[in-house]
């Protein structure tokens, strides 16, 4: 396998949720010199025995096998054949023998052998402290990559317990992930809070991933203010369309439809509403505020562009925003065009009652009649109320009693079938009465 670059094993690390600073494990030897520094760096009442020549020579063999060879099952043969002699190495040369192993098994990604190695590397004592506890960090992200929570936290508080200084940020970040992703939900708000917290008090800004991941814990702990809040800030620093959008809904699920709206409208103004999920929300929010006029603009315009399908939902509901806005004549095609795409006879009878209101008689009675024959009427009794009253204002009263009688005959529609029965029975024997005086002479 082709040797992998160091800036390419820092992409392989980045996590889901986070960009906290990843270290790479390495090999950490660099001969004689080094080991020494790493001894001379340690306190002083850790003593930690030296790495020989012998041993470092055989290690530097399976490096530049892997390395510049690109062998990697020559340097894993040669590290067993040191291993062989593993009774007779301090516990230093055990832990860079093992640190060995797990960068060769990590560079091959083969990350369950590399933890398997990394975690002996910290098994031996004494070793420089620094090593171990560049080599516990590691641990504690290769195992939140591997989806082993538990122990990315216990390698973090063994680091931790030989920390001097404060907790750094990328460590509380590290830890809310594993907590978070264990469903502990209560100890990740807490780490990634302050994180965020000790970020932003050294006046830098927050990573995204460490606020998307601040919002995620708090939506999965029902604190829809504290996600409001978040999203605000997410707005602030990084004026995504989805953080609008998403802050939006947080208004709406709070109740502050007023704020949902005005974040909507700069929204749209801005150019960041542009699917079909976002313009029929935002068109339910003009519904809601009683502004439908905006909300049917809004919908005819993005049918036009082919962003809102002409389906059922869409056609209904567009339908029924201009009718609120009084803009019938715009309406009623909608409708019409919903209606021949819906199996029942409901929006048929929503159609003749809009028709009706419009003294378009013939045209509501059509409905009716579809509304009827398609039937599943919530108030069946209103359809042949409505086609009554139709055909009374087309003067067929003998018609307009027929239907108004099976008005009569439903719960809902019943006293009102009975006052308009009553009044069409007068007109028509007015209207009999002149026609047998203009009879008669």
């Amino acid at each position: 396998m082709m040797r992998k670059q160091t800036n390419t094993l820092l992409s392989a690390l980045a996590f889901a949720f986070a960009s906290a600073t990843v270290s790479v494990p390495t090999m950490l030897v660099a001969g004689e010199a080094v080991a020494q520094e790493q001894k001379a760096s340690e306190k002083k009442t850790r003593r930690v025995p030296t790495l020989r020549g012998k041993v470092y020579e055989q290690l530097a063999r399976a490096q530049t096998a892997a390395d510049e060879a690109g062998d990697v099952e020559e340097a894993i043969s040669i590290l067993k054949e040191v291993e062989d002699k593993a009774d007779s190495m301090n516990a230093y040369e055990k832990a860079m023998m093992y640190n060995f192993f797990g960068f060769i098994y990590y560079n091959n990604e083969d990350y369950a052998k590399a933890l398997e190695s990394f975690a002996k590397v910290v098994e031996q004592q004494p070793i420089p402290e620094k090593f171990e506890m560049t080599t516990l960090f590691s641990l504690a992200q290769l195992n939140l990559m591997q989806g082993n929570y538990d122990d990315t936290i216990t390698y973090l508080e063994r680091w931790e317990s030989l920390n001097t200084g404060p907790v750094p940020v990328k460590n509380k970040v590290i830890k809310a992930q594993a907590y978070y992703q264990n469903k502990q939900y209560d100890e990740a708000a807490m780490w990634i809070s302050e994180a965020v917290a000790d970020h932003e008090a050294e006046g830098m800004i927050p990573d995204e991933g460490w606020l998307i991941l601040q919002r995620a814990i708090f939506y999965e702990l029902k604190q829809p203010q504290k996600v409001k809040d978040v999203l605000i800030k997410m707005v602030k620093l990084f004026d995504e369309p989805k953080y609008w959008i998403q802050l939006a809904g947080m208004y709406g699920e709070l109740g502050e439809e007023r704020k949902q709206l005005a974040i909507m409208e700069t929204a749209y103004q801005r150019g960041f509403v542009n699917t079909s999920a976002d313009v029929f929300n935002m068109a339910q929010l003009y519904y809601y505020h009683r502004v439908p006029y905006k909300g049917a603009k809004l919908m005819e315009q993005a049918m036009n562009d082919g962003v809102l399908e002409k389906n059922l939902r869409n056609l209904k509901f567009l339908g029924q925003s201009w009718s609120l806005a009084k803009e019938q004549d715009k309406a009623i095609p909608v409708m019409m065009q919903a209606a021949e795409l819906s199996e029942d006879g409901e929006l048929d009878a929503q159609l003749a009652q809009i028709l009706l209101n419009e003294e378009r008689f013939d045209d509501a009675i059509a409905a009716a009649d579809r509304a009827v024959e398609k039937g599943e009427l919530r108030n069946p009794g209103l359809v042949y109320l409505i086609k009554g009253m139709a055909l009374y204002n087309k003067k067929q009263y003998a018609l307009a009693l027929n239907q108004l009688a099976e008005a009569e005959k439903h719960q809902k529609s019943r006293a009102m079938a009975q006052q308009w029965k009553q009044f069409v029975q007068g007109e028509k024997r007015q209207a009999d009465a002149i026609a047998a005086e203009l009879g008669a002479s």
